[in-house]
């Protein structure tokens, strides 16, 4: 009995790993120092689609164009910000990591849906052209994607009004003072679509 007990869990984490690996397929991974791409025009112009969730059971997502990508504490890290009204929010607070994951302008009419449209509210994989996969880690990812990076939470703090050195931009930025939570991400792996 033991011995069978034994085989089924192996079984069953092979089976596990083995549709993880399949899920990148199609992608290559790359080291964070070997990332070329200028992170300036990826976030604050073509966007990031952030997410966080168990892709086997519910898991949310929304787009931003704010956020960094860069060296901190001796690791690669990443940047985002999240308002606490959003939905994808509870997802990025519970779990241990997130992902952010790029397109290709072709999907841009999706990346304005994630943008304008609450999960709370609306159903947004239904006929929204994304495909979810799971990442080796069990991250939440999409096979249309053209970038995917991983990331693990490492720190986080809400901003606060009083630490503004520039004074106008909590009154044209948070007129209602809804100030976005920034978390700061070790950057764990990037894959590139082949």
């Amino acid at each position: 009995m033991k011995k069978n007990i034994l085989f089924l869990f192996f079984l069953v984490n092979f089976s596990i790993h083995a549709q993880n690996i399949d899920s990148m397929k199609g992608f290559k991974k790359i080291s964070p120092l070997d990332f070329n791409e200028n992170a300036i025009e990826l976030i604050g112009k073509q966007w990031i689609l952030e997410a966080a969730g168990n892709p086997d059971t519910k898991f949310n997502m929304m787009t931003a164009s704010w956020g960094g990508l860069g060296w901190l504490w001796e690791k690669p890290v990443s940047f985002i910000f999240v308002r606490p009204q959003r939905y994808t929010f509870e997802f990025i607070e519970n779990e241990e990591y997130y992902t952010l994951t790029f397109y290709e302008e072709k999907h841009r009419n999706i990346l304005q849906q994630m943008g304008t449209k609450s999960g709370r509210d609306f159903d947004k994989m239904k006929n929204s052209g994304l495909s979810p996969i799971k990442t080796p880690n069990g991250s939440i990812a999409f096979k249309e994607a053209k970038i995917i990076i991983e990331c693990k939470k490492l720190y986080a703090t809400f901003l606060k009004e009083e630490d503004f050195i520039d004074k106008t931009l909590p009154e044209k930025i948070y007129p209602t003072k809804d100030f976005h939570k920034m978390y700061v991400g070790e950057i764990l792996n990037i894959w590139i679509k082949e």
